[in-house]
């Protein structure tokens, strides 16, 4: 009895759904939150996607977490005998911001020095990506840089 009773609920519940006024699906949605054309490319077509050898004595790794938002980004670079960065790679879980503002930071370190890598800030990211102020956390990751950089020059 309790069966037939919970089956004639539900279809109640479906028949008032069906007749209950709709609302347009633009009210419905989320406003839409626009991204920059440099964050949106960044994000579509991600540079330096990968790993590096991490038991190579001239990789540096960096990890580092955003426990406000759940972004986690690994940093990798690899540097060459003079101190140069030569390759950069990157992985990140999170939103798109996070991960253009990684695509883009191993763009500008590869070629440079470790310490002319050392002197790009956050703020250079997020204002290259035209990162909105509620994302500027996203470009916040030169912990990892840091991180990276710092192990390397331990290293040389």
């Amino acid at each position: 009895m309790a069966a037939a009773g919970g089956g004639r609920l539900r279809r109640a519940a479906s028949a008032l759904l069906l007749r209950s006024p709709r609302l347009p699906a633009r009210e419905l949605s989320a406003p839409a939150r626009l991204y920059h054309k440099k964050v949106v490319d960044h994000y579509e077509n991600p540079r330096n996607v990968g790993s590096l050898d991490k038991t190579s004595k001239n990789v540096g790794t960096g990890l580092v977490g955003a426990p406000a938002c759940g972004d986690v980004m690994k940093l990798q670079i690899q540097v060459d005998e003079k101190g140069k960065i030569v390759d950069a790679r990157f992985k990140t879980f999170g939103c798109g911001s996070a991960i253009a503002s990684s695509s883009l930071a191993t763009e500008w370190v590869k070629g440079k020095t470790v310490e002319e890598a050392l002197t790009i800030k956050n703020t250079d990211i997020a204002k290259e990506l035209c990162l909105p102020p509620v994302k500027l956390h996203c470009s916040r990751k030169e912990r990892v840089r840091n991180s990276s950089l710092n192990i390397l020059m331990e290293v040389y």
